[in-house]
């Protein structure tokens, strides 16, 4: 019988070395100093430092309930994309008579869908191998036994699914640098700070439910107007849908804004111009745009306005009466001879203009309640003496407090303006 070549080996056992009496106090002292992982005890140690380095990089400093809600949020978000996909696929009343197999085959292939079809093999084969038994099959046929035997199938099925993972996460890494560089840009066409108007104090906020938004807001001098007299223009808009088409809407509205403001035209006209351009990339009406747009006159304090299926404004005047500002039409894209109503209304020292979309008062919270205008109105009467920014601040810190842990679902953009 042939025996393997045996080399001679130092090889370290950390049981004898635990074994091993403890170094006397004279070695520590004679220049040989403990390892830092090891105790007066002679034991090992774990490196509390590099744990503690190595947790607080994964979790970049997050508490373990903040993780925790950062999860729920991201499974709730995840749900709901994953339950839009496979809920539409069959009306509510199919889907109660069926049991909840098919409903759970519906959710897979609505997660199946996601991924390529390559990708989709790799993940049924690792799902496949993990539910195999480990070490094989044995079968008894007559007076023989087959067994068949694989080893262990797990191993190679949480590889796959590793692999799907690392491939989804590449396309995500790639895609989150790419919806960076798109937020970069839209904040480029977003003022940073509201201008200084004569008469106006101005507040603005906007806070996208992703990365990119489909809400649009500004305020700036009308070129278009004579030297002498002073004109601005306020807008605040709301793209039909979010993410990257309603991005791309919302910077067609900027340049179509800009554009056409420069003209010497009334307000009815700029609306009809912006009406005509945005049913030519509206795909028949699916891609409308609402808005408000006003244009004040600080000579007069006269604001013309036109709200095209905009949420209507707050107007509340300095006594605590509340009005509305509603005449104007239908929202941008849907027809291109649409007819708008011009409103006009003076500005009085002490009066608030609310101006919202649909994402601030449509907030829900876990029980699926929305924040409504009635909670808007009554932080907007207790703290009306506020500054616009100091009052929106308050009104981004209650709607914060009512969602509570809820997913933001729509983008939020409040606008404040108080007369002074």
């Amino acid at each position: 019988m042939l025996f393997p070549r045996l080399s001679k080996r130092v090889v370290y056992n950390p049981l004898s070395a635990m074994s091993s009496p403890a170094p006397s106090s004279s070695n520590t002292q004679s220049g040989n100093p403990m390892p830092a992982n090891q105790g007066h005890d002679g034991r090992w140690r774990a490196p509390r430092g590099n744990l503690r380095q190595f947790w607080d990089r994964v979790t970049e400093g997050l508490q373990l309930n903040q993780l925790w809600f950062q999860f729920r949020q991201d499974a709730r978000t995840s749900f709901r994309f994953y339950r839009r996909d496979f809920e539409a696929g069959s009306p509510s009343e199919q889907r109660k008579q069926r049991g909840t197999f098919h409903l759970l085959q519906e959710l897979a292939w609505a997660i199946l869908g996601k991924l390529t079809p390559a990708r989709r093999v790799l993940l049924l084969i690792g799902v496949i191998l993990l539910l195999l038994p480990s070490g094989g099959l044995q079968f008894h046929k007559g007076h023989s036994d087959i067994q068949i035997s694989w080893g262990d199938p797990h191993f190679w099925g949480g590889w796959l699914l590793f692999v799907v993972l690392m491939l989804e996460v590449a396309d995500r890494v790639v895609m989150k640098r790419d919806l960076e560089i798109a937020r970069d840009i839209q904040g480029w066409l977003l003022p940073a700070t509201p201008p200084l108007v004569p008469g106006l104090t101005i507040a603005f906020s906007t806070r996208p439910a992703n990365t990119v938004a489909g809400d649009y807001y500004d305020v700036f001098a009308r070129e278009g107007s004579a030297p002498d007299e002073n004109h601005f223009l306020m807008a605040v808009a709301d793209v039909a849908g979010k993410s990257i088409p309603a991005a791309l809407l919302m910077a067609t509205f900027q340049a179509s804004l800009k554009t056409l403001s420069i003209t010497p035209c009334s307000l009815k006209d700029l609306v009809a111009g912006m009406n005509r351009y945005a049913c030519c990339n509206s795909q028949g009406g699916r891609r409308f745009t609402t808005a408000f747009l006003a244009e004040f006159d600080a000579a007069s304090r006269m604001l013309n306005y036109i709200n095209a299926g905009h949420n209507n404004p707050i107007l509340r005047r300095a006594a605590g009466t509340i009005e509305r500002l509603e005449n104007g039409g239908l929202p941008l894209g849907i027809q291109q001879d649409a007819p708008y109503d011009q409103g006009q209304v003076s500005l009085s020292p002490g009066d608030w203009l609310v101006i919202f979309t649909d994402g601030l008062v449509e907030a829900v919270n876990e029980f699926d309640e929305e924040y409504g205008e009635t909670r808007l109105l009554a932080v907007l009467e207790t703290n009306a003496g506020m500054s616009p920014d100091l009052l929106l601040q308050r009104m981004i810190t209650e709607v914060n407090a009512f969602v509570g842990s809820t997913p933001q679902h729509d983008d939020i953009t409040c606008m404040l303006v108080k007369a002074a």
